[in-house]
């Protein structure tokens, strides 16, 4: 039997190096279809004795959480298993009670005291709320009720708001695929170069990546049967189209045959083995099929430099997915199985209060101290106007992102998105940005921030060395957006 490599996640906690996803138990419950729980518990049992002893979940994954359960107390409660599970909250504002039931909720599904990793997943950054989440997880991890914190669908800025905060972060679950190389340019380096190890999903398309589509007819993407194949596809097209994707599956076949082993294997290694990955994810339907010799043959054999210069020849005819990981569950265009947010919110409130203001004003206001006595708000609509008062890196009694420039411009950036959009605009809508730092030789991480959020709007920009109020803020941003549609919904 393939010995499958371990990898320390964080201290004490050790996962395979493939993780065994649950999240299509989901879609084998979909229109009220009932499936036998103990079945695919005792499934779970052959993935274990071939040494996957680690299993990806959520608390939105249909019966997922139950049927490990149902594994760790009943069918093998001698096993030494690895239960990873998602706590993906509505947006909006979370308390110290609503992390204590989703742990509770989690525990008593698994039949267990202690969750091994909990993996945070937040719809919206413009509201500074999901890092209380954060910092209320690490007060559950110490006293005991979580093993690591982890995240799912962070992009590179964001991870470094969260990191350079002192949150510490094990894993940041993410897509990464032949197709799907986003990981790879600005997410893996940061995430290595401060251990937090990539755990990359969708590896294999949903099944795409396999022989069975190789040479197929493009299907018709309004009829596909699982969520998986919904989602993927629109991967698939998004990436190009089916030539280019048929063009990655000819190669990964030609060193499949070259290696003994499936497209699949292929398609995994070459994720697996790229810098800062973890773990890849492979989606498992228990009690219908099960892969796992195939898999463990992922182990067997090693992709050399001339077969991964054959993948990146076939894959420079893809066009790049747009973004950065976890954009598609942020912005269009959205790569979910139904194509918007539907199925996942039902709504985003506003990330600061409202009111109406003097002289036909609204007003954006964020509870701060400093705006009575000062006598300002966060940010002030007039018409189609919207100015943002000078936003430093603070939530509440905190500094975020500590001494890193980047991450405090980051932060700033999403508190001025998220005034905006409280006054009905958006981060689009801005027309001008005025950068303060506090140190000149701080000028060239901050404006690569700036960059990364408004490379694509190109606002008018200024940036100058001041003096700020208080040491510890390296820079201050101040921006005017003008919106195309005058009216306003107060709160």
């Amino acid at each position: 039997m393939t010995t499958i490599p371990r990898y320390t996640l964080a201290p004490g906690l050790e996962i395979s190096r493939v993780l065994t996803g649950l999240w299509q138990l989901a879609d084998m419950e979909r229109d009220g279809r009932v499936f036998d729980r103990d079945a695919a518990a005792h499934a779970m049992a052959e993935y274990v004795e071939h040494g996957f002893t680690t299993f990806d979940m959520a608390d939105h994954y249909g019966s997922a959480e139950e049927v490990a359960g149902i594994f760790r107390q009943q069918v093998r409660p001698d096993a030494s298993v690895q239960c990873l599970t998602k706590w993906v909250p509505e947006p909006g504002p979370v308390t110290e009670a609503d992390v204590r039931t989703a742990i509770d909720r989690a525990c008593a599904r698994l039949r267990t005291d202690r969750i091994d990793v909990l993996q945070f997943h937040a719809w919206t950054f413009a509201d500074p709320r999901w890092l209380d989440a954060l910092w209320y997880l690490e007060a559950e991890r110490d006293a005991g009720r979580i093993g690591a914190i982890g995240l799912t669908n962070v992009d590179t800025a964001h991870l470094r708001v969260a990191v350079a905060s002192g949150i510490r972060i094990a894993s940041n679950q993410v897509s990464g695929s032949l197709l799907d190389t986003r990981f790879t340019t600005k997410l893996a380096p940061y995430a290595l170069a401060n251990g937090v190890g990539l755990l990359c999903y969708g590896t294999l398309l949903g099944g795409f990546l396999s022989e069975r589509w190789l040479g197929a007819a493009e299907p018709d993407w309004d009829t596909l049967s699982t969520w998986s194949q919904m989602k993927y596809g629109r991967f698939i097209r998004a990436a190009g189209g089916w030539a280019p994707f048929q063009g990655v599956l000819r190669a990964a076949h030609t060193l499949a045959a070259k290696h003994g082993v499936s497209i699949a294997a292929v398609a995994s290694k070459w994720v697996l083995d790229q810098p800062g990955v973890a773990g890849v994810i492979i989606g498992a339907r228990l009690g219908q099929s099960a892969h796992v010799a195939d898999t463990a043959k992922l182990f067997t054999f090693t992709l050399d430099e001339s077969d991964r210069r054959a993948i990146a020849d076939a894959q420079a005819a893809l066009t790049a997915i747009p973004g950065d990981c976890g954009d598609e569950y942020r912005r269009a265009p959205y790569l979910t199985a139904s194509g918007d947010l539907s199925h996942h919110v039902s709504q985003f409130p506003a990330p600061f209060t409202t009111r109406p203001g003097v002289n036909g004003r609204t007003l954006a206001l964020s509870g701060t101290v400093w705006e009575p006595m000062a006598g300002y708000s966060r940010a002030v609509r007039k018409g189609q106007s919207i100015s943002v008062s000078g936003t430093t890196a603070t939530h509440g009694d905190r500094l975020i992102g500590g001494t890193d420039a980047a991450a405090q411009a980051h932060f700033a950036i999403d508190k001025i998105a998220g005034a905006i959009q409280s006054l009905g605009g958006t981060l689009e809508d801005v027309v001008r940005t005025r950068v303060f730092v506090s140190n000149v030789d701080h000028w060239e991480p901050v404006a690569r921030a700036h960059g990364e959020r408004f490379g694509h709007i190109l606002p008018a920009n200024t940036l100058v060395e001041a003096r700020l109020v208080g040491a510890e803020y390296l820079v201050e941003i101040e921006a005017d957006a003008i919106v195309a549609d005058a009216i306003v919904s107060e709160s």
